[in-house]
């Protein structure tokens, strides 16, 4: 048996909660991932997966087996990628991840980071504010970028780097395009923004909690006219469409080059959002997590991010 490959099953396993899928992803057959796990099994001499004719979940046992096949896995990476990289050229890949409104900056991160190190192959993920905890707390996200009011996980420590108070604005189309790019107007309060209709992020994303609760604040009770779990439907639907959609800095920014926009910053309540980068504590970084987190602390990388969320031009 080969004690590292049925690690990586069982570990598939628990992400995606289904047999065939999770065998589909580590490219074996369904008969296959069920006889490794059997073999872990015997190997352990406890039952790992409960049984039933679908994946209902890990035995107790179970549990324990697959948090110490989340670490040998992590560990192995962390292993290669020392082996595999010489002093000053980190070679290996980087698992990010950013809640759906946040992804504009993280995948300008990912690009200054491999031109800076072509060895470093970033895989950027979009998930929700749950997502990434889970991602963080069973070590398959390196690096995650969200709410770092938000992230509170039982038994775990995390070491936060903030990076922006983002704020938020409407966008809606300009009565008249701009002459180059879109154009940062008067702020509009909560109130006016809640009468029109809107395009915003389905309930279950965070983002949509802080703009449900800044809505009532401002004594609007919303029903949006449109819902999305896709940050691009939210800019192509304003783009296309007669609706308008409630974003923070950092998505704005991504737009900017759409003369026919325009963005209005939202006051009353004035809600500011603290964004940062996040990893697990004590968890020691492979090479590319490592250079990156150099990197996301250097002046080029603030001068960025200064550029691109937030308050955009305060």
């Amino acid at each position: 048996m080969n004690l590292l490959a049925s690690m990586r099953y069982l570990v598939a396993l628990s992400e995606h909660k289904h047999f065939g899928r999770a065998a589909q992803a580590c490219h074996i057959t369904q008969p296959a991932l069920s006889n490794a796990l059997r073999s872990l099994e015997s190997e352990f001499g406890v039952v790992i997966v409960k049984r039933a004719r679908v994946y209902v979940g890990l035995t107790h046992e179970g549990e324990r087996v697959l948090a110490t096949a989340q670490r040998m896995l992590r560990d192995n990476e962390v292993l290669q990628q020392e082996l595999r990289s010489e002093e000053g050229h980190p070679r290996g890949r980087l698992r990010m991840a950013a809640v759906p409104t946040a992804i504009p900056m993280l995948s300008r991160f990912a690009a200054m980071l491999h031109e800076m190190h072509p060895g470093i192959v970033p895989a950027v993920l979009s998930m929700s504010s749950q997502e990434l905890e889970t991602g963080l707390e069973s070590l398959s996200v390196d690096l995650a970028l969200g709410y770092t009011e938000r992230m509170h996980l039982p038994g775990i420590k995390l070491t936060a780097w903030p990076q922006s108070v983002e704020h938020y604005f409407l966008l809606r189309r300009a009565a008249k395009p701009s002459a180059d790019r879109l154009r940062i107007g008067q702020p509009i309060s909560w109130a006016e923004a809640g009468q029109r209709p809107l395009c915003l992020l389905t309930p279950d994303m965070h983002n949509r909690s802080i703009i449900d609760q800044a809505l009532r604040d401002a004594g609007i009770a919303l029903e949006p006219a449109i819902e999305t779990n896709s940050v691009l439907t939210l800019a192509l639907a304003v783009l296309a469409g007669t609706v308008s959609s409630v974003l923070p800095g950092s998505m704005v920014a991504a737009v900017r080059s759409y003369r026919e926009l325009e963005a209005l910053p939202l006051v009353a309540p004035e809600v500011k959002t603290p964004l940062g980068f996040m990893t697990q504590t004590g968890v020691r970084p492979s090479r590319a997590l490592d250079a990156a987190l150099v990197f996301l602390q250097t002046p080029a990388w603030r001068e960025q991010v200064r550029l691109h969320s937030g308050a955009l031009g305060e």
